[in-house]
């Protein structure tokens, strides 16, 4: 037994990170930043979406586990530098927590999810806590997530289309245009068109309450079992991709979709 053993979990952690920064603890540790460490934050994140994913409990809590040292690791270092611990990061959060449920913390009120979205986005707002609806979108998240929150914040304070059928007309809208695009083959009207019919779709399954990130991930995951089924017929009967005409190929592939 050490001398953090008989401390509670997250003050065992905290103090275990601690004891890593000191003078006399390790070096790796000793070396990293917050710059340093966000290729690790990232990777963290990215692992428990996948362990998610998996349905395993199990490796969700090994990666939780993971992502909870990064949280304390960046706390640690800007304590060290005397701006904040992890006290103030968990007070923060708590304060701004109880300040974005009023109707459980203050007159309580039966919301369905996106009445409470909804009422999110306008106590940020209201309060000034951001100086605009779209402020503190990360414009470093990946295109599809971003693409995703900025039209949920959008439809936040009320700029949505009220009848889901119109995304449906939106889209046609933006599919015209692309081919108009396609047709000239210009790049830049191309890859201009091409973001607006992707944004339309992703409000479409904003509106459907469907996550178009988990949607693609499946979509690829299928794609990628399936072009395998293909590859390892071919190697079987001793064929080569180049061999193989597409109409092969194709009944490999609906092959595999049973």
């Amino acid at each position: 037994m050490n001398e953090f053993d008989k401390l509670p979990p997250l003050e065992r952690l905290r103090a275990i990170m601690a004891r890593l920064r000191a003078e006399d603890g390790c070096q790796w540790d000793r070396s990293q930043d917050n710059k340093s460490l966000l290729p690790y934050l990232i990777e963290e994140t990215y692992e428990v979406v996948e362990a998610v994913e998996s349905g395993s409990p199990v490796k969700l809590r090994e990666e939780l586990g993971d992502l909870l040292i990064q949280v304390y690791f960046h706390a640690q270092i800007a304590s060290e530098e005397k701006h904040f611990d992890i006290d103030d990061v968990a007070t923060d959060i708590c304060d701004k927590l109880i300040r974005r449920h009023p109707h459980i913390f203050g007159e309580k009120k039966s919301l369905n999810p996106q009445e409470v979205r909804d009422q999110w986005e306008k106590i940020k707002v209201d309060s000034n806590e951001k100086d605009s609806v779209l402020a503190g979108v990360p414009k470093t998240m990946p295109a599809l997530l971003l693409a995703y929150r900025v039209g949920e914040k959008a439809a936040g304070v009320g700029f949505d289309w009220e009848d889901p059928k119109d995304v449906f007309d939106k889209i046609k809208e933006e599919i015209g245009e692309f081919e108009q695009e396609f047709a000239s083959k210009d790049p830049e009207g191309m890859t201009d068109e091409l973001g607006d019919l992707i944004f339309a779709l992703v409000n479409l399954a904003r509106k459907a309450g469907v996550d178009p990130e988990t949607g693609l991930r499946r979509t690829i995951g299928r794609f990628i079992e399936r072009f395998g089924y293909i590859e390892k017929n071919l190697k079987k009967r001793g064929r080569k991709f180049s061999e193989t005409s597409l109409d092969e190929m194709e009944q490999l592939w609906q092959e595999a979709k049973k």
